[in-house]
């Protein structure tokens, strides 16, 4: 096995003082808006807070169902695999996370080693991590091994919304005019959502592509976001020869999420680096993607696969077969930290996803948390803060906090 991670924690991170044990763990389901018409997750979130003797607060989040995972984080503990998160985590010391990690995993073995289950884990996984930090005075990417990164590269999302009743020619000037705005706002690249479905042909959406690269011009890395619009893995193979030319950095969501045969079909036969894995939760899906599935670029979410712990298992396992990590982030400025970190120690992640409130309206995303990173020169500068380096708005929380079964 590669040496190119450590999962202990880092000598240069050790503490002379005491533990200080976790006293409480707080979950909080906060909503901005329902809106079954879309599929923008930044519209709700599972907040967790997880504080220590001393009064210090860690912060995490799930990108889930977060009324299922709420019940899971706070439910009573039945037996050895059927636990409370809550209820296994206090007394805990945070610095000794991955130890925690697996003791959680095993207290949520019934309810499912992957899935909502893993997504309630990364929350508190995340927390942990933040807390972690703040009692050692160090940002998180130094719990993770230190920087592996000179900065943080991130890239923006262009996603115009859902069709609707707006026909391909409205969808096309929405997405375009994001793509100026990105260009303009400095980033060095791009994720086109070509999400158009039934209003766009195939021929069209190559059009669309050409277009996008004439705005975003050839210094800006394009990524594409197809929305798993095929079933045949052969049409998505002609969409991609005809566009090469627009060298594309990444083809996301080509095919089916769980199709992996027909992904390694696709992925033996364009040069365009075929990625996937958005909805992974464990390792051991990565494992398949990777494998199976023969991908360049897996794309797991910190706040679904499990958090910290999880993800450094799946980055070591990608960079030992030659693929890049490029995690999922479409959630609040916790989960946009959490990237950043990963980003920062981590050698096979090239860039993170930026959820970028000029470009998105997202209220969760622009006021849950402070302070916005500063983008220089398409850049953001490594941590410096302990912990994650953000801090809860508890105004904001108190906003859209909402009660779910008599707990919120």
């Amino acid at each position: 096995m590669s040496d190119d991670y450590d999962f202990g924690l880092p000598a240069s991170a050790a503490r002379a003082t005491p533990p200080c044990e976790v006293v409480d763990l707080r979950a909080h389901l906060l909503r901005a808006t329902n809106d079954v018409g879309d599929v923008d997750s930044a519209t709700e979130t599972l907040l967790i807070e997880i504080e220590d003797a001393d009064g210090r607060v860690g912060i995490g989040e799930a990108d889930t169902a977060s009324a299922a995972a709420l019940a899971l984080v706070l439910m009573d503990d039945v037996h050895l695999w059927c636990r409370g998160l809550r209820s296994a985590v206090l007394g805990r010391d945070p610095v000794q996370m991955t130890a925690i990690w697996h003791d959680l995993a095993r207290a949520t073995f019934l309810a499912g080693p992957s899935g909502v289950a893993r997504h309630a884990l990364a929350a508190v996984d995340i927390a942990l991590h933040d807390l972690a930090g703040k009692q050692l005075g160090r940002p998180v990417f130094h719990l993770l091994g230190g920087a592996r990164q000179p900065r943080i590269t991130p890239y923006a999302t262009c996603y115009a919304g859902p069709v609707g009743e707006r026909s391909l020619s409205d969808m096309l000037e929405a997405t375009l005019e994001l793509l100026e705005r990105a260009r303009a706002l400095g980033f060095r690249a791009v994720k086109m959502e070509v999400l158009f479905e039934g209003a766009a042909s195939d021929r069209e959406i190559v059009a669309c592509i050409r277009e996008g690269r004439q705005v975003v011009g050839e210094d800006i890395e394009l990524l594409i976001d197809f929305g798993y619009r095929w079933t045949d893995w052969r049409r998505a193979l002609w969409t991609l020869e005809q566009v090469e030319d627009c060298r594309i950095y990444l083809a996301e969501a080509t095919l089916p999420h769980d199709d992996l045969p027909s992904h390694a079909k696709l992925a033996q036969r364009v040069g365009t680096r075929i990625g996937g894995a958005e909805f992974a939760t464990t390792w051991q899906e990565c494992l398949a993607w990777l494998d199976i599935g023969q991908v360049d670029v897996v794309q797991p979410d910190v706040a679904r696969a499990g958090g910290f712990t999880e993800m450094r298992r799946i980055a070591q396992s990608a960079v030992e077969r030659g693929a890049m990590v490029i995690p999922h982030c479409w959630k609040t400025g916790i989960n946009a930290a959490a990237a950043r970190h990963l980003q920062a120690a981590t050698s096979n992640v090239p860039f993170v996803e930026m959820l970028v409130p000029s470009l998105w309206s997202a209220p969760l995303r622009d006021e849950v948390v402070v302070p916005e990173p500063l983008l220089d020169d398409g850049y953001i500068a490594l941590p410096t803060a302990p912990g994650l380096g953000v801090e809860l708005v508890q105004s904001a929380v108190q906003t859209y906090a909402v009660e779910v079964g008599g707990v919120s």
